[in-house]
Formats: C-alpha cells, structure tokens, sequence
C-alpha cells in the first residue's frame, strides 16, 4: 500500500487536473501542475542515498511539491524551523538520521550554505505562469504523476518537531497511518473537499499544516498559503483571505488580530487553536464571520488534535477561558498521576491523553529522556502527559489552567504564570498580556508586560485592582509595565517570554 494522503491526491489530480490545489499572492497552482511538480521531485530523489530527509523550506508550492515528492518516495521527512540556528539543525537532523537535507529553492538554500545537500526542484522547478490548471492543460506538455512506493501504516511520514519553549527543540514521528486517521477526521468534520478553500497561516513545519495542507490536499480543496514574509502585515493578510474566497480558517488568536476590521461572510468553520484567546479577540469573531460555525479545538504537537468545543456569540464574550470541550473521537483522557476518569473540583490537575492520531515517542538516542512524558495506563494503552492543568467546571466541562512548567512558588504559594496572564487578559482594554518571574534574593517577583487596546486606556493601579479581585495575593504582580509594541512571537504565533523584558 501508499499512504492514503498521496494515493487521494493523485486521485484528485486525475479526475480534477485544473481544479485549484495551492493559491498565493501571484498564482493559483492547479492540482495536474502539483502533482507533476511532486512527480519531478520524487525522480530527484530516487538518486539520493536512501533514508530520511529534512526538507528546509520556507512555505510556498515548491516545497509543497517537494514534500508530496518525499512522501511519494517513501522517506520520512524532517520539517525543521527555517530559522534554526545551523549547530541546532544538524544535531536536529542526525537525531532523525537524515540522510539529506534539502531545499526547494535556492533561496531557501542560502539560509543555510553549509547544511543543505541539495536543492530539489531548483531553478524553473516551481509552478510558472501562474494561471492555475496544470502543465497537462498546456499545448506540448504533459502531466506526470508520481509512482508512490508501498508505505505502511506503521511507517513514518512526517517528523515534526516542538517549539523548543522548555528546552532544546523535540523530534515527534507520525505514523502513515496517524496521518491518515487525522486527515479522515479533519476532512469530514470541516468539509475541506473540491471548492472549499483553507486558509494556512501557520508555518509549513507546524502541525496545523496536517489539516491547512495535507488534511485538504487529500479531500480535493484549495489552500490558501501566506507569504510568511507578510505575515504579519494586516493590510496583505486581510487582503488576501478576502481575495482567495476563504471559505475555512484554523488559526492562533493572533491570525484573527490581523483580520479585526474586515467581515467575511463566505467562511463556514472558524478554528481558534494554539493559544487561549482573549475575550475582546473571540468576542469580534461573530461579526467577522456572521455565517461560520465558531470552534475552540484543543492539542498537541505528539498528539494532534484531542478535543474540540462549539461556541456562539453569546459564549464568545463571557469571561474567562473557552472550555476545551469534548473528546474527538477514538480520544480518552485521564488526568494526574494516577490516570483518574475525571479530574477532581480543585485547582487544576494534569490531563493526559491518548488518541488514534498521536506519536509513539520522540526521535532520541536517549530512551530515558521521553520517559516521564509517555505513561502506560491500567488498560495498556500508552498515554501522553500533556503538561496542560485542566479544572472541571459547571456541568463538568473542562477548561485550562495553565501549564505544569508554569507554575512557581510566590512567598510560598504555588501560582500559575498562565492564570494571572488570562486574567490580565479578561480586561476589556487588554491586547497582549505576559507574567515574567524574577528571582530577587530569596523572594520572587513577578512582571506583568501589558498592551492595551489604545493610549491612556490602562493604568498599573486599575491592572492591579483588577487582579486582586480575581487572584490570590501571592499571585498579584509586584510590577505592571505597560508597553505600546506588540510583543515577540515564536514561528507559531505564540508570545516568547524569552525576548521580553
């Protein structure tokens, strides 16, 4: 067998050659050109070693094409951060035992002279003309497809990595068939088959990819792909989705920042993940998208997808966190140490996950080092500790804390940095929030950077009421620090504590 991704979008690439598969800001690249861009790949690298491969690429057709051409070959493929540092991409790389490291332009490839080992595709390897269809619609050429050898489902396909925020970034396989149940999923509950159109923000090595991109590619749909250049640029990103007919978007709260003052009325499903979103940012999702089914989906890189909720206008604006909502389907959970049903009415407590989507382990020459974050449940299913508090609320939904590794002892009281930053964030005036400790003498103090919505909006004082209403002393910040930039983010659109300040 092939993996059912590339075995569906040959089939689509058959039955619908000029049926948009990749839209950007200067082309439309038809379904027959991809596939044959994924088919010249694949003849490449059928002169390579064998073994895994890292594909360094900066998202765009080309290394779509190129990736499809790994997969169709049967090689595992490593999707690095384009800006790791080279030292960290090639201890990185010889962790996942690639064999190459490739590049789909050679732009890509100058952003690492000394790592990359081949440019696949190359000069003139990309879609041109940039007309849509596909070369088998153009006089005197004609499509080849790729020859996908036989893949397992137990085989890997892809090899993520984490963000690397608690320590040295890690390597998470996914399975042929991991991939293939998640698609399955992902294609049915959002609709992403021919003429719907997914807007992908996030960059082409996270793994909301497997939905934006390879989730859509299978079921026959367009991608809408942002120049990561501009993506932080809300006159292009808003022009753009306007432009490409978006019809279903996934994206963290900042992607909706972007799009604040447009309304969308063509955009059916709406997928806030990543990151909690602010009240004012859900809040104005309603108007944008007056059509759209409002989705909170819960996840991780080594699991994927878990559990999802559906809100309307109503919840949208209460304050507070969304809960996470139900388990998808084929997904148990269990929470704290002793992998109990339902968590206790406290504070928070662990949640731990299994689903038919996530990875066996992490990529390391050290078994022992994932230890700690696999576990193995009464029934023999393998479990992942999430490193997510979760608190049952009324009616016994859930709803996130924080995280493990962000809680601290104040003055001997445990706090979670997460919680006091929601809480800041439940402010009306509040943009962008984030708690830093500082360890001073025997004490700890926390800084809370704050951006509100416009000048003169906030105050330290009125932050600081705001807090002790909602928090325990310990947890009230010693120091609030309003700022007017918008703060740091990661490649995946989360705020990097490690650059503020």
């Amino acid at each position: 067998m092939t993996t059912q991704l590339i075995r569906d979008f040959i089939a689509h690439a058959r039955k619908r050659p000029s049926a948009p598969a990749l839209r950007t800001r200067t082309e439309t690249v038809g379904y027959a050109e991809l596939a044959a861009l994924s088919g010249r790949a694949q003849k490449e690298l059928d002169a390579l070693p064998p073994g895994p491969v890292a594909v360094l690429a900066r998202k765009s057709p080309q290394a779509i094409a190129l990736v499809l051409g790994c997969l169709s070959a049967g090689r595992p493929v490593l999707l690095p951060p384009i800006d790791l540092g080279t030292v960290a991409l090639g201890e990185l790389c010889a962790r996942a035992g690639c064999v190459q490291v490739l590049a789909a332009t050679p732009e890509d490839a100058a952003e690492h002279p000394d790592a990359v080992t081949a440019v696949i595709g190359g000069p003139g390897g990309g879609p041109g003309g940039g007309t849509g269809g596909g070369p088998g619609n153009r006089p005197g050429s004609r499509a080849v497809f790729p020859e996908p050898v036989a893949v397992g489902d137990a085989d890997t396909a892809f090899m993520l990595t984490t963000s690397g925020s608690t320590g040295a970034p890690k390597i998470v396989p996914l399975s042929a068939g991991s991939v293939t149940r998640f698609t399955d999923w992902a294609g049915d509950a959002f609709g992403l088959g021919p003429g719907e159109v997914v807007f992908n923000y996030a960059p082409l090595n996270f793994d909301l990819c497997l939905l934006d991109v390879w989730a859509t590619l299978r079921s026959g749909g367009c991608v809408a792909l942002v120049d990561p250049a501009l993506a932080a640029n809300p006159r292009y990103v808003s022009g753009f989705f306007a432009a490409s007919g978006v019809t279903v978007v996934q994206g963290v709260p900042m992607l909706y920042q972007l799009l604040e003052e447009d309304v969308f009325p063509g955009v059916r499903h709406v997928i806030v993940t990543g990151d909690h979103a602010p009240v004012p940012v859900r809040a104005a999702l309603p108007r944008r998208f007056p059509d759209a089914r409002l989705h909170n989906v819960y996840g991780c890189t080594e699991t994927n997808d878990s559990f999802w909720h559906e809100f309307d206008a109503a919840e949208a604006v209460q304050p507070g966190p969304l809960p996470i909502g139900e388990p998808l389907p084929g997904v148990v959970a269990a929470f704290g140490p002793d992998l109990a049903p339902f968590p206790p009415d406290d504070g928070g407590s662990e949640l731990l996950v299994r689903t038919p989507f996530q990875t066996t382990g992490y990529v390391t020459p050290d078994p022992a080092a994932a230890t700690g974050r696999f576990v193995t449940g009464p029934d023999g299913s393998r479990y992942f500790r999430t490193g997510d508090l979760v608190r049952r609320g009324a009616g016994g939904r859930l709803f996130l804390v924080g995280r493990d590794d962000f809680q601290l002892k104040v003055r001997g009281i445990r706090v979670n940095l997460e919680q006091i930053e929601r809480v800041l964030l439940e402010h009306d005036d509040v943009v962008e929030a984030a708690v830093v400790p500082a360890v001073d003498g025997a004490e700890t103090r926390l800084t809370a950077f704050v951006r509100g919505s416009g000048p003169g909006r906030l105050s330290g004082l009125r932050l600081r009421t705001h807090c002790a209403m909602r928090l325990p002393r310990a947890a009230i910040p010693s120091s609030i620090r309003l700022v007017e930039q918008p703060f740091p983010r990661t490649s995946t659109g989360k705020v990097d504590r490690k650059r503020i300040g």
